[in-house]
């Protein structure tokens, strides 16, 4: 009879131990997906960006408006919330 529960109590434990591998094996299987799908668009953006050496100045030039906005915005957001809230 103790060799029935000591069995059952060994099934249960490799059970919990399967379950648990195979959890983690899926997470790492996700992880490992979105590892290849940022490479892919890193790759994807160097063969295009290589490839039109105009594209890059215009990608340059973008940021740079970007950032210049973005700190005309920081300087002044409160200003910008406030005409924002104004009845028309």
């Amino acid at each position: 009879m103790a060799e029935a529960d000591s069995d059952s109590h060994n099934y249960n434990e490799v059970s919990k131990m399967l379950q648990d591998l195979n959890k983690d094996l899926e997470v790492m299987l996700e992880q490992m997906e979105k590892i290849s799908v940022k490479a892919t668009w890193m790759a994807y953006d160097m063969v295009t960006t290589r490839g039109n050496p105009d594209l890059v100045e215009q990608m340059r030039r973008l940021e740079e408006s970007f950032m210049q906005c973005k700190e005309e915005i920081e300087k002044h957001w409160k200003d910008i919330l406030d005409e924002s809230k104004k009845p028309s």
